[in-house]
């Protein structure tokens, strides 16, 4: 077993989903030795008020992002497809979170 240094933890992505049927919110990074590890320190530092209701943490090394430099080529194919915008029908009221 290889024992690790503060400084070599692994960086990681906190991401917070404040109630039920709301999106995960990206809220801060952090260092951890391991997921277990960061799920717990995650709590610790960005829930301290009970603002969440479920926690992901991911390695900052297994994200893969497009760049904001691509933001044209990356979506404008998307702009031509009107049958993917909610714009032919009327969401009902009673539908929360649209």
């Amino acid at each position: 077993m290889t024992v690790t240094s503060r400084a070599e933890w692994p960086l990681y992505e906190v991401f917070v989903r404040g109630k039920r049927g709301l999106n995960h919110v990206h809220v801060g990074s952090l260092h951890a030795a391991d997921d277990a590890m960061a799920v717990l320190h995650a709590r610790d530092v960005y829930t301290r008020r009970n603002e969440g209701v479920s926690i992901w943490v991911v390695r900052s090394d297994d994200i893969t992002a497009s760049s904001p430099d691509e933001k044209d080529p990356m979506f404008a194919p998307s702009g031509d497809k009107v049958y993917r915008h909610p714009t032919f029908y009327e969401i009902p009221a009673d539908v929360p979170h649209m």
